[in-house]
């Protein structure tokens, strides 16, 4: 297990004693506007020692558990295919020790590589996707493996209506109408957060959260901002929702640095994965 353990606030302890392992992916190669989020993890890491490890909305601390932070990936940005191989790899390590996998990337397409080692281990794997974009495109400008499909490649390893989408605004018309075929879409907010956690109990849920799931001008440091989305109270209350799914593994993503230089966007989200941490433990 490599490392470099410049590690997430409170995240520092020994692999072995830990249940969670976190680990960055930066990459952003199919980024189709701006790029940027390979810079992701290691600015939530840096950053994070601004925030408390204490969470009073959980009455619960980081430092009550133990978690280990293996750093970032050395990933090649030049293939793609590599990369989520590299991931794989990582994530399929992680799962055969017995922990739970939680990724910090880079774009979105790093979902793919991780979900392809949690589906290996649990077949009947449902998928829960925070975004502002449906990701359902079956390519991008001739490419199969983008961030803007993502998903379609994960729901052909998952299966029909084992993804269930969550604050969706942007995709083009075939996306929609494709979801509306073969996903479980609640576009535009994220009220039907308490009807999944009802269909998902007693299954094996892999959570994505695409930061642009948030209205930019809560979060502007991302790569391909959509008007409208979700405001972080309402983030963290849907997760607060399922804390008692069986999640297996997790991940955050399409966090872009330098398009917000007030550090707002990183700040925010190194709250929320303090939250993440703290209702996965």
């Amino acid at each position: 297990m490599q490392s470099e353990r410049n590690a997430f606030i409170a995240c520092d302890g020994e692999y072995a004693d830990s249940k969670i392992v976190i680990f960055g992916a930066p990459f952003d190669s199919t980024t189709s506007y701006r790029p940027g989020t390979r810079f992701g993890a290691k600015a939530i890491r840096q950053e994070s020692y601004g925030i408390e490890t204490y969470s009073p909305y959980q009455d619960k601390d980081l430092t009550d558990y133990t978690y280990y932070d293996a750093g970032d990936i050395e990933l090649c940005i030049g293939s793609s295919d590599l990369a989520l191989e590299q991931i794989t790899e990582l994530t399929r390590e992680i799962l055969t020790d017995g922990k739970m996998p939680l990724m910090l990337g880079g774009e979105h397409l790093v979902t793919l590589g991780a979900v392809r080692a949690v589906k290996e281990k649990y077949d009947d794997l449902y998928i829960v996707q925070f975004d502002a974009h449906a990701d359902l495109r079956d390519d991008y400008l001739g490419v199969k493996n983008s961030h803007a499909c993502v998903m379609r490649r994960c729901y052909e390893l998952v299966g029909e209506r084992h993804i269930y989408q969550h604050g969706i605004r942007s995709g083009e018309r075939t996306e929609f109408a494709f979801a509306k075929e073969h996903t479980v879409m609640t576009p535009f907010d994220l009220i039907g957060i308490d009807s999944m956690v009802k269909a998902l109990e007693g299954k094996n849920v892999y959570l994505t959260i695409d930061m642009d799931v948030l209205d930019p001008s809560e979060f502007p440091g991302t790569g391909t901002p959509e008007a409208g989305g979700a405001r972080y109270t309402e983030l963290l209350g849907a997760l607060m929702k399922m804390k008692g799914l069986n999640i297996v593994g997790a991940d955050m993503n399409e966090l872009s640095p330098p398009y917000d230089p007030s550090g707002i966007s990183t700040a925010l989200c190194c709250k929320l994965l303090r939250e993440l941490l703290l209702i996965l433990s």
